[in-house]
């Protein structure tokens, strides 16, 4: 068969995310939903699939007789752990509006996302306290502050106490949990047969940017489920363990990582840290990872730099090679010859998702080379957020993807090279924007969800991007030069941690391209033989990797200017801008 008419996979059907969260609970009850940590350094606790869905209605049952009713509105501020995942299916699951905030934020903009949400219950870490605090001081519209206390025990457990004047009562939300489980035990039942429609808003997500410029997105249990359920239709995830890498308000994590995971009856890990990731793959025997491109972009240079380190660099290559080969004939060798890299990502990973951004072809390739299945999808917070997906039976590597069952994608106004605007339709979409009646208008047209984003439609339906719509540069011939793909090439340097291009007023009324460059310090020291080179010597090389790449582009897409950056290359320098070089 071909594999372009592959049957999808089954999935269950689902209604609203209640109805996702009861099924998974009764098919899996025995199984692992959570692997947390309650300490750095001691061994994984599991939480099967029975036990969260008591926890969530006991802590939903408790907030709804506190008030959580008629769209109240939740927001978390925390890191990732246990109750997170509990309070935000309480929240959902129940009547009130889930708003998932950015633990990173200053205090200024949490204040204003609360406020702009007009959030009633914040509900927040102990290492979040301090900002959360600060963001609520004087706020009318916040009536309950609940701490997370008994889980990281970094405080003495309570049931409730005064934060004093500017401040509502803050309670422990160990003790919420706890006193839900009476009221279940009395035949409370106001939390568990409350209605759910599934078109109204239930979810509010900010997007990235600054308090001026982010954008607080609308969305259901109809448009998450869509979700759910067709991506899940297009690459099997099942019996799988995810690590969780990625912050949890990103909808990509909170989706998929996180929400589609309990679907499809899979255990989520708890990540210690980047710096425990190596021992957090073995431990949890990690099966599944969801990562941005940044972070197998950095996988991918350091197993190609052990592989010189060892001077193994032709054997890999013919290794590579060969088990091309094999596997046309349905042998499979790559597990066996790669042991050493399949091992360093814990011995069991299968599966690697790359989204948030698009990523070097070449990455996914050769991961898919050495025998893990690596593939990309595309979407944005305002389809829930995927848009396109490649599937595990038929991908490409220089693809996001093809649009989800049910969705449909198109380019808008294409130029003569079939490049336009990506714009999509389907029940993942968005309700629109909060309080933002002109910027949804602008952006959902005749049921049409504008992108932003530029890109062509291969013959098979592939979606390819070529870059944002607001990054494009236009010659003054109308050619459109897209920054992300010459980034791309040039990031695929070891000697370029980062780069960073743009255009400036040229000659006779034309644009010049220019880019700024980060050095990688490893790579730099390693390509120049030396530790202590000089700016010129630096400059020197990047230059050189520049004009490289010149000649394979035609002319106005060449880059005429180098800005070469201090950070991250050199850590302990003031110096923003190390020199600017033109040729």
């Amino acid at each position: 068969m071909n594999k372009k008419n592959y049957p999808l996979h089954y999935v269950r059907p689902i209604k609203d995310l209640r109805d996702m969260l009861r099924g998974s609970v009764e098919e899996y009850a025995n199984r692992a939903a959570f692997l947390t940590k309650p300490a750095i350094g001691k061994p994984y606790v599991p939480v099967t699939f029975k036990q969260y869905g008591k926890d969530i209605d006991a802590l939903g049952s408790r907030l709804t007789e506190m008030g959580v009713i008629s769209d109240t509105r939740v927001a978390i501020l925390a890191e990732t752990r246990y109750e997170w995942y509990v309070t935000y299916m309480a929240t959902v699951t129940g009547m009130g509006i889930i708003v998932p905030l950015d633990k990173e934020l200053p205090v200024y903009e949490i204040r204003s996302m609360l406020e702009r949400s007009k959030t009633s219950v914040l509900v927040y870490s102990s290492t979040m306290r301090d900002n959360a605090l600060k963001a609520a001081q004087g706020l009318e519209s916040i009536k309950t502050m609940i701490l997370m206390d008994h889980y990281k025990n970094e405080v003495e457990p309570f049931t409730f106490r005064e934060l004093g004047e500017g401040l509502p009562l803050e309670y422990s939300w160990e003790n919420i949990r706890k006193e839900g489980e009476q009221l279940l035990a009395d035949g409370y039942r106001n939390f568990l047969d409350c209605e759910i429609d599934p078109e109204e808003m239930r979810i509010l997500l900010f997007t990235s940017g600054t308090t001026a410029r982010s954008k607080a997105v609308m969305h259901t249990h109809k448009s998450i489920c869509t979700n759910l359920m067709a991506m899940s239709s297009m690459l099997y995830v099942g019996d799988d363990i995810a690590l969780s890498v990625l912050p949890l308000h990103h909808t990509y994590e909170c989706t998929c990582g996180f929400l589609c995971q309990t679907y499809r009856g899979n255990t989520v890990a708890e990540l210690e840290g980047l710096r425990y990731l190596t021992d957090n793959l073995a431990e949890s025997k990690t099966t599944l990872i969801l990562a941005v491109p940044l972070i197998l972009e950095a996988l991918h240079k350091r197993i190609w730099k052990n592989i010189d380190k060892q001077g193994k660099r032709k054997t890999v290559e013919f290794a590579l090679k060969l088990t091309r080969g094999l596997r046309k004939i349905g042998i499979d060798l790559r597990k066996k010859l790669f042991k050493d890299i399949h091992a360093a990502l814990g011995g069991h990973m299968r599966l690697l998702i790359a989204g948030g951004a698009a990523i070097d072809p070449q990455v996914l390739k050769d991961l898919n080379d050495f025998g893990f299945l690596a593939v990309q999808g595309y979407g944005l917070t305002e389809c829930g957020p995927i848009l396109a997906l490649n599937r595990d039976v038929f991908y490409r590597h220089e693809s996001a993807g093809l649009p989800l069952p049910g969705t449909t994608a198109e380019i808008f106004e294409p130029d003569e090279d079939g490049i336009g605007e990506f714009r999509s339709k389907g029940d993942n979409l968005m309700l629109g924007y909060y309080d933002d009646e002109e910027l949804t208008a602008e952006t959902l047209r005749d049921g049409w969800f504008y992108t932003g984003d530029y890109g062509y439609m291969d013959k098979d339906g592939f979606l390819i991007i070529t870059g944002r719509k607001k990054n494009v540069i236009v010659t003054k011939n109308g050619k459109n030069i897209f920054p992300e793909e010459l980034e791309a090439l040039l990031n695929r340097n070891p000697e370029i941690a980062e780069s960073v291009v743009s255009s400036v007023d040229g000659k006779n009324g034309d644009v010049d391209v220019v880019v700024e460059v980060f050095p990688d310090e490893e790579g730099v020291q390693e390509a120049l033989g030396k530790k202590d080179a000089s700016e010129e010597e630096i400059f020197a090389l990047i230059q050189g990797l520049v004009k490289e790449q010149n000649k394979e582009q035609p002319i106005y897409k060449r880059i005429k200017k180098v800005t070469l950056r201090a950070e991250p290359f050199r850590k302990n320098t003031s110096k923003k801008i190390m020199r600017d070089y033109s040729e």
